[in-house]
């Protein structure tokens, strides 16, 4: 499925079982609320945290999906083509960054 098929098929999900879409500002609460799931897991499984017992059936790529899904809403409530948009994005990092990792010390 590319990006923009992804977005039709959450538009029509939205626009049938969704019933509609929550406004613009309810949606990026949403998104911040995901993006703290994913945080979480990220935490405990790679970082020092450890899990609770509540968090032993997390599913990383379930959480990360919750993501792309909210994130896909606005895009498709805004009148943004995510796919446009992330081939600008990676033009723009090519240009701007063509040196710069290559010369960080730190990525050495």
């Amino acid at each position: 499925m590319t990006i923009k098929e992804a977005q039709e098929v959450i538009d029509k999900w939205i626009n049938s079982t969704g019933v509609r879409y929550f406004n613009e500002l309810t949606n990026t609460a949403i998104l911040m609320e995901e993006v703290g799931e994913v945080a979480r897991i990220m935490a405990r499984k790679y970082g020092e945290q450890s899990f609770k017992k509540s968090d032993k059936e997390v599913n990383l790529a379930d959480e990360m999906a919750d993501v792309l899904f909210v994130l896909m809403c606005l895009a498709n409530q805004t009148g943004i083509d995510l796919t446009e948009a992330l081939e600008q994005n990676l033009q723009k990092k090519s240009i701007r960054d063509a040196d710069r990792h290559k010369n960080n010390e730190k990525l050495k």
